[in-house]
């Protein structure tokens, strides 16, 4: 009996890697429920304690999710907890000890993010080959007296990024004298390590959520049927959308694209597009609905992304809290719309010698710094122009450095360069005119059209539908135009629909580049991610067997059946999503209980044997 407490005890408070602790876990749901029931415990008054509390279980929480990390974790928490309050004491060197702690947060962020990449980095400018060794691995080895970490990887922690970047917030936040520090180092440490937000966000800002850390719990009868929808809500995405999609069609897709059709290949694109969102947006749900449960409010994530009509209003949906930060903490910083910085032109120079290094070509750099010499030369000469080039150049950069935060990789940074052209090339459309508009998509079309014709390369096979569609997009608003002058409203409607399916498609084409390269190893993402990408490339843009198309969709008739209805929810007017979910937290609570345990009687049908780590995990 002893032995089997014991390896019980060992079960719940060991770090397992092949059972980390996921929202989808019935471990996991244990897990909450005692921390609600201590919660309720403790009461509402003793705030200090109930902090400590949560401190020590989001702690707990990291050390299930990642094992000894935890380390990594305590050290960014203790050092930007002492950081914060030397700003704020200091009257002659707070900008140094800013300095200090956004350097010393993205320092241990690149160690373990970019190692790799600046590695290779190093090789290719000095031509030596620098081993990359684990430093923290072997201080453990030696700390233990024995070789129990792997010393030849480096491995990703867990929610790096998300709690680096939360680290950074608060610090500059103080700076700003937004915010003044917290009282004590457990106070902050909850901030950091909040369990429900901890490992894939969303990333809490500092001014947003320190407040709440001084409230009183409040959980109206209402918002904990809110709470209950989003958890639901949250695993419904993830379990039926995400890990079904992903399990059933989309991942045996991109590991041999090559093996399957061009529609095949497309379509997995498209519901990939679907299941991304509905794994990250589903975690969201999930730790929104998990936080309102214990009284606090975490910011929305997401805001029905594929109904954005271009790509700048699609980042304004997607990863919102993202987007936020890096508004706020690198493109106002440099400049914004306002004026190029120092900071821009760094920023420029640090991109193209990635660029370079990343694509193995010095042109690279070359036709960057040439683009930017362009612009720069441009504004010069045209100074009324000079605030419209400076903007689209600094959110290049923004997004562009985007696409690094997810990993240092060739793809992620093609991803982000075309989400930053996406943007730039909406804003010199919507100046032109219907004609203008008009003249020139058929130009691209026709140029198009003959490129395929004179080389039949998949990629100018692709770009000819897409640009003929562009343009019969372009032409049907001018002709409506014409005939009915003034506002119409059935037109309006037909032009915001073609939009929206316009930047669906374009947002779905740059997730080639996304998700080839995920799921790597650094050391091999670049050479596969791009193998991946050319692959379905050739596929998609090749000749189709359009006779089987029919076969293949009654095959794949569940994913198929599940992207419909997935994308009917997704579109739906906001107002009728908003009055279900009232409808839901206004029920009795018996009532709420039956939907409850239907809803999760279904969910739990679509589980699949293999466990499914959130995709943001890896970021």
């Amino acid at each position: 009996m002893d032995t089997d407490f014991i390896a019980f005890l060992q079960h719940t408070f060991a770090f397992d890697d092949r059972h980390p602790l996921l929202f989808t876990q019935l471990y996991f749901w244990v897990f909450f429920a005692v921390v609600i029931l201590f919660l309720s415990i403790i009461g509402r008054s003793r705030i200090a304690i109930r902090n400590a509390f949560l401190c020590a279980v989001s702690f707990f929480f990291y050390y299930k999710t990642s094992g000894i990390f935890i380390l990594i974790l305590c050290f960014t928490t203790l050092a930007s907890f002492t950081v914060g309050r030397r700003i704020y004491k200091s009257k002659h060197f707070r900008t140094l000890w800013l300095a200090i702690g956004i350097i010393t947060n993205l320092l241990v962020l690149a160690y373990f993010k970019y190692s790799y990449f600046l590695a290779d980095m190093f090789f290719q400018l000095t031509g030596w080959q620098m081993e990359v060794v684990n430093h923290f691995s072997m201080l453990g080895n030696m700390l233990v007296g024995e070789a129990r970490f792997t010393i030849d990887a480096i491995v990703l922690p867990v929610g790096i990024s998300f709690y680096t970047f939360q680290c950074i917030s608060y610090l500059m936040d103080i700076y700003r004298q937004r915010i003044t520090p917290v009282r004590s180092l457990l106070d902050y440490g909850f901030y950091v390590s909040f369990f429900p937000q901890l490992v894939a966000g969303p990333i809490v800002r500092a001014n947003e959520f320190i407040g709440q850390l001084y409230r009183p719990f409040f959980l109206s009868r209402r918002w904990m049927g809110i709470a209950v929808f989003w958890i639901l809500n949250g695993l419904a995405k993830k379990i039926i959308l995400s890990d079904y999609l992903a399990v059933n069609f989309i991942d045996r897709i991109f590991a041999n694209p090559s093996m399957y059709s061009g529609f095949e290949n497309l379509s997995a694109l498209f519901l990939y597009s679907l299941q991304v969102y509905a794994d990250f947006s589903g975690y969201t749900d999930i730790a929104i609905g998990v936080a309102l449960m214990m009284g606090f409010h975490l910011p929305k994530n997401f805001n029905s992304p594929y109904k954005a009509t271009n790509a700048g209003g699609f980042w304004k949906r997607w990863h919102m809290s993202l987007s936020r930060w890096l508004q706020d903490y690198l493109y106002i910083p440099m400049g914004g719309n306002r004026n190029a910085s120092a900071g821009t032109y760094i920023v420029i120079l640090s991109i193209a010698l990635i660029a370079s290094i990343l694509s193995g070509s010095v042109w690279v750099a070359i036709i960057i710094l040439a683009l930017v010499a362009i612009c720069t030369i441009w504004a010069l000469v045209h100074p009324d122009k000079r605030k419209l080039i400076t903007t689209n150049v600094n959110a290049m950069n923004t997004m562009l450095l985007g696409g690094l935060w997810h990993g240092a990789s060739w793809n992620f940074m093609i991803w982000g360069g075309l989400n930053g052209i996406g943007m730039i090339i909406y804003k010199i459309w919507k100046a032109l005119g219907h004609v203008g508009r008009v003249i020139i998509s058929l130009a691209a079309a026709t140029g198009a059209y003959l490129w395929a014709d004179a080389t039949n390369l998949p990629i100018a096979n692709i770009a000819m539908v897409w640009l003929a569609a562009t343009a019969i997009g372009a032409t049907i608003p001018a002709i409506v135009a014409i005939f009915y002058r003034g506002t119409n409203a059935f037109s309006n409607q037909m032009a915001r629909a073609w939009a929206i399916a316009q930047t669906f498609v374009f947002i779905t084409f740059t997730r080639l580049f996304f998700r080839a390269g995920s799921n790597l190893d650094p050391a091999e993402a670049n050479r596969t991610a791009w193998e991946t990408a050319q692959a379905m490339v050739q596929r998609i843009g090749s000749k189709w067997a359009t006779a089987q198309i029919p076969e293949m969709i009654d095959t794949y008739r569940i994913p198929f059946a599940l992207f419909v209805i997935g994308m009917i929810i997704h579109w739906l007017p906001e107002h009728f999503k908003r009055r279900y979910r009232i409808c839901f937290a206004s029920m009795p609570l018996y009532a709420m209980t039956l939907v409850s345990a239907l809803v999760i009687f279904i969910v739990y049908q679509f589980v699949t044997a293999d466990l499914q780590k959130f995709i943001y995990f890896q970021f």
